[in-house]
């Protein structure tokens, strides 16, 4: 049997696969007014190394001695992305289905125990590249803000409820779309789509995969979409607006259309972005992401989209003078944590 050889992406940058939306709503989340006193509110309370010690001291460290497989395949990846870091990874007890990125300057992997008796090697190496995503993509920051903000009592913070609900709500926003670039990463690891879709279907509930059909959950993903009246549209708003993944039926369409577009294959084939040529750009992530959304709009035919749509021409006009005033805002994050 021949065993499939990974390609190795020298040098890439993670803007090659990164999703508009997830790099429009970072954008628009960095010039959230309010966002950086909470920053150094909360690490004022807690610290980085407090976060890891708390780990250390109740999970497993991944190890050449402790679960070997795992360290090899985190290794692994590492050496796929051509990445200079390689973050600690740990195991933790836990009946949920979940794997997290914690951490500001180190960042570390969690991933929770059932995860590894469930999932087959290459499931678990798209899980792990998922988080190693995040990690590259620079999410470890607002991951480990969302993650303070669900931990930390609100009374250290005065007038919390009038602070916290709207930064949390975009940072929900951010978080959904975070996870479409970490799709993404884990898709270029493993380099063949199955182990992601299985994922997916485990995810929203098929333990045992002998029992679902992956043509079925296609299809359960296109009857989702074509739920179209307005109160379907208001429904699905609603029901995802404080969770931290988008459901698992919008990220197989999503990934799936990555996988066809051009894109996924491109970057395989050696055309991508290399470290150090690209600058950030705020504006520009900000007029991409309104591309995207703008065309996700036009090309849907539920009363809601088509709603969005025309408003969103009509913003169309301002955003582009937004990007520009947002190029010149500074990174007070950035700066606090040197990075």
């Amino acid at each position: 049997m021949l065993i499939k050889k990974i390609r190795k992406l020298y040098d890439i940058d993670p803007k090659s696969w990164e999703h508009p939306a997830d790099k429009a709503a970072l954008s628009a989340l960095k010039q959230l007014r309010g966002i950086d006193e909470l920053v150094k509110l909360l690490v004022s309370v807690t610290t980085e190394r407090s976060l890891k010690l708390m780990v250390l001291s109740s999970s497993v460290k991944v190890s050449q001695n402790q679960y070997p497989k795992l360290y090899r395949i985190l290794h692994d990846i590492v050496d796929t992305f051509d990445w200079n870091y390689t973050p600690n990874l740990f195991v933790t007890q836990s009946p949920f289905w979940n794997a997290g990125v914690i951490g500001v300057k180190e960042p570390f992997i969690i991933i929770n125990s059932p995860m590894i008796k469930h999932f087959d090697e290459k499931e678990i190496t798209a899980v792990i590249a998922h988080e190693m995503g995040h990690i590259m993509s620079g999410h470890a920051l607002y991951k480990t803000l969302i993650w303070l903000l669900t931990k930390v009592s609100l009374n250290v913070i005065p007038m919390a409820s009038l602070l916290i609900t709207p930064i949390m709500a975009a940072l929900y926003e951010w978080d959904r779309k975070s996870e479409l670039t970490a799709d993404r990463a884990e898709l270029l690891a493993v380099q063949e789509p199955g182990p992601s879709y299985n994922i997916l279907m485990k995810l929203a509930g098929a333990d045992d995969l002998s029992e679902v059909n992956l043509n079925d959950f296609f299809a359960q993903a296109q009857e989702y979409e074509n739920q179209k009246t307005l109160l379907d549209g208001v429904h699905k708003i609603l029901n995802q607006l404080w969770a931290s993944h988008p459901f698992p039926v919008i990220r197989l369409r999503e990934l799936k259309t990555w996988e066809l577009s051009g894109y996924y294959q491109s970057i395989l084939d050696g055309n991508y972005l290399k470290r150090g040529l690209y600058r950030e750009n705020a504006g520009d992530d900000i007029k991409a992401g309104y591309e995207y959304y703008k065309d996700t709009w036009k090309n849907k035919d539920d009363t809601i989209s088509k709603v969005a749509f025309d408003v969103s021409e009509e913003l169309g006009k301002v955003a582009e003078g937004l990007g520009k005033a947002a190029e010149g805002i500074g990174g007070t994050i950035k700066d606090m944590f040197g990075k």
